[in-house]
């Protein structure tokens, strides 16, 4: 260890010279503000294009008012109508390339590939916006994803990570922003799926560019872990000074010696989520290490170590600290900003390439400046020190200190001339960049606030800085694509946080409820004869049931349709009672002989078979008791419903039938599909019909609703079918393995693990697809279904 420790120190020392060089280069040309009449030129050029004079041409022209690019649909419209939508696409994906795969804009074969990308994003979001508001299938979309994993062969990858992102979001701790931790490593996954892209080309055979898109999603999220579960985490206020100690100690072992270390003893407030950090790092960094090609594998530890270690200086700070030297302040983020995205590479194993690495060396810290500039008053009000920070509180007491904003237009000016030779379309997208980031943090924390802060950092160039400032006020055409995919990406994941809390509290809210009205009342002169009877039923409708069948019904009716909560009643009761005489007689030794259900004994098991038999024929006679109770509607209306009601609980037994005549035979997947539907669709399909029967809902909606309600079916017995192979009984409350134990033909059976997961997947799809049919709110069907696929029991 004590070899590979100096190995290691000799790699970073080495690259913090290198560092240290750039960085006196750059405070050469701060000081005498050479940079001020090169980039005073360029972007007095730049403004022609973005600066126009005003006519009442232009006025008519524009009189669509450019809508907020937070309404993304509208905003991608405009874009496309007013003919704006080229070249904003042609400016994000050249940024793109440069900052994420450290291309060269003057390279004809880059220009070739971003025309593409471009070309490529501009028909998907057209298409799109072709569609109508809620109409339109999001790309973004678990299902938008998942379709275009299809096309490109890569589902069980695309299974995989969306199961991993699950588990992450599940883990992350309250302390620390969820939305953004996703977002970064959604972002990373992204970033190296597109290096792995750009080493491939149209040569490359379809089974090659499957299976190395399959590892990019892989590698993307194991380097990706990094962000929210060692830069966050330890940014964050979760863990104990000692606790970080402990967990950066780990880290560093890790690297010098090439394996992650038992965890050992951890305080118990954060034990859980340190185990799973733990155990998931490990699992990644084994992943990334064998990836490796043994020659690359040196450059690999020694990139990865210069990365931690510069990330750690920097974090260490202390913003009481008065005497930081600029080169302590700037020489870290140097390294760390540039090896972020240099170790991209090595993670995926790609030739060396010096010109990547050079232009990435030098870009880095314009994008560390940039991001530091966006987020410094989230950092003061967190005490963190970057260079905006620090130079914020300490500017008047130390003259020497260098103005981080001076520096930022000096890497701008060095990026261009120096290392992109003065590049016009360089000039242009970075210039782009550069305003749009000021005109971003002036829309986010207002026009005073602003101004208050550019007073101080504006201060050694006033002249330079006026017209800087003025570009930012008077130019258009900056926008771009990232930053509104980051923006849609993040309020996408915000909405889903409220609608599924949302969503949880209804399902509660609405179960308790019902759990309250179910059970069936010994009323006083009761003939005695039924108590036993009604006793059994009350047992059986008293279990840990999810009731996930009325509380559909009970938000249809009264959140879509508007029915009276209490009118419905009776038909919740109705739908509980029919589905808890199913699994009464589901559960019997001459069908699937369970012995547990909802986490307790199954009826025949406290009681005995007739009485099971009995008890399940007295539910389906009072469910339809309760459906003629329904006094408050029109009475053709309820015979309706009633005759419905008969028709699918006919077609269920059916179903069941079906079911036990296949024992012991070996079903092809479309009698699989069909067994599926209807025991287990049809019951949904009720849940959704029966209130949209009583609301008097037109037939195309109940068509869709069927559709919709066949796809989830399949897909909830699916997901059932994976529990009874790999589920917990304690969480499922049933023993797993009874498919197999009573030979049954089960989708796992048929298709395999993978293959089921693809073909739940599949119905997954198709019934949010549907969903665009029906026309109102679907946000709780979709919370639903995704329920159904992610559930643990």
């Amino acid at each position: 260890m004590n070899e590979k420790l100096k190995d290691q120190a000799e790699a970073y020392r080495q690259a913090e010279q290198r560092a240290a060089q750039y960085f006196t280069a750059l405070f050469a040309q701060v000081t005498d503000k050479s940079y001020v009449p090169t980039l005073t030129e360029d972007i007095r050029v730049w403004k022609k294009r973005h600066i126009r004079p005003l006519s009442w041409l232009s006025l008519f022209s524009r009189s669509r008012k450019k809508p907020d690019t937070r309404d993304y649909h509208r905003y991608i419209q405009w874009l496309n109508y007013s003919g704006e939508l080229d070249d904003y696409l042609d400016r994000s994906v050249s940024y793109m390339y440069m900052r994420d795969l450290g291309k060269s804009l003057d390279s004809l074969d880059t220009r070739t590939r971003i025309q593409r990308m471009a070309a490529d994003i501009k028909n998907k979001l057209v298409n799109n916006a072709s569609k109508n508001g809620e109409d339109q299938q999001d790309s973004m979309s678990l299902a938008g994803l998942y379709r275009w994993a299809q096309k490109e062969g890569i589902e069980t990858a695309m299974i995989w990570a969306i199961d991993k992102l699950k588990s992450v979001s599940a883990h992350i701790p309250k302390e620390m922003n969820a939305e953004q931790a996703q977002r970064k490593l959604i972002k990373i996954m992204i970033g190296v799926i597109m290096h792995v892209i750009e080493e491939m080309d149209d040569t490359t055979p379809p089974e090659e560019r499957s299976r190395r898109l399959d590892e990019a999603f892989r590698l993307g999220y194991s380097y990706g872990l990094t962000y929210p579960f060692i830069d966050d985490l330890l940014d964050s206020g979760v863990l104990t000074d000692q606790e970080k100690e402990q967990f950066t100690h780990m880290l560093r072992t890790s690297l010098l010696t090439g394996s992650v270390p038992e965890l050992g003893d951890w305080a118990e407030n954060n034990k859980d989520i340190i185990q799973f950090v733990h155990s998931e790092l490990r699992n990644a960094y084994e992943f990334i290490k064998a990836y490796q090609r043994p020659e690359r594998l040196p450059a690999f530890f020694e990139q990865s170590y210069v990365f931690f270690h510069s990330q750690e200086l920097d974090r260490v700070k202390d913003l009481s600290h008065t005497a930081y030297t600029n080169e302590e302040l700037y020489i870290p983020i140097i390294l760390k900003s540039s090896s972020s995205r240099s170790i991209v590479r090595s993670v995926i194993s790609a030739e060396a390439d010096e010109d990547f690495d050079n232009r990435t060396f030098f870009y880095g810290i314009y994008n560390q400046l940039a991001d530091d500039f966006a987020d410094m008053f989230d950092d003061m009000q967190d005490d963190a020190v970057t260079p905006y920070t620090y130079y914020l509180k300490y500017h008047d007491r130390r003259p020497d200190l260098i103005n981080p904003y001076e520096l930022y237009w000096t890497v701008i000016c060095h990026l261009i001339h120096h290392v992109y030779h003065s590049d016009p379309r360089t000039c242009e997208v970075i210039l782009d960049r550069a305003i749009n980031g000021l005109k971003r943090c002036k829309k986010r924390i207002g026009a005073e606030k602003y101004n208050e802060v550019m007073e101080v950092l504006g201060a050694g160039n006033p002249e330079f800085n006026r017209l800087v400032q003025y570009m930012a006020d008077k130019a258009d055409d900056v926008d771009f694509f990232d930053k509104l995919l980051r923006d849609q990406i993040v309020t996408l994941l915000q909405n889903n946080r409220k609608e599924k809390e949302k969503f949880s509290d209804t399902i509660e809210q609405v179960r308790l409820q019902i759990n309250q009205f179910l059970p069936i009342p010994l009323d006083e002169g009761i003939p005695q004869m039924k108590e036993p009877l009604i006793e059994a039923a009350n047992y059986s409708l008293e279990g840990a049931g999810k009731r996930i069948r009325p509380v559909l019904t009970w938000v249809m009716g009264v959140n879509e349709y508007g029915l009276q909560a209490a009118e419905i009643v009776p038909l919740l009761r109705s739908l509980e009672y029919m589905h808890t005489a199913s699994l009464i007689f589901d559960d019997l030794p001459s069908q699937d002989n369970a012995s547990t259900r909802r986490g307790r004994p199954t009826l025949h098991q406290v009681h005995n078979v007739a009485t099971a038999e009995l008890t399940g024929l007295f539910l389906i006679q009072k469910a339809i008791e309760e459906q003629s109770s329904l006094v408050r509607f029109n009475p053709v209306t309820v015979l309706d419903l009633i005759r419905y009601s008969a028709q699918k609980t006919g077609d269920m037994c059916m179903g069941q039938a079906m079911d036990l005549q296949s024992r012991g035979k070996t079903l092809t997947l479309e009698q699989l599909n069909t067994i599926c539907f209807y025991k287990t669709g049809i019951a949904f399909e009720a849940s959704l019909i029966m209130p949209a029967i009583l609301a008097q809902v037109k037939e195309p909606e109940m068509e869709a609703l069927k559709k919709f309600a066949y796809h989830a079916g399949i897909a909830f017995q699916i997901k059932d079918d994976l529990l009874d192979t790999e589920g917990n009984l304690l969480l499922l409350g049933k023993p797993t393995g009874k498919d197999v134990e009573n030979n049954n033909s089960t989708f796992v059976s048929i298709l395999g693990l993978e293959g089921a997961r693809k073909e739940m997947w599949e119905h997954y799809c198709q019934a949010m697809e549907t969903l665009q049919e029906v026309p109102r709110d679907t946000a709780f069907l979709k919370h639903v279904l995704n329920y159904l696929i992610s559930r643990d029991r």
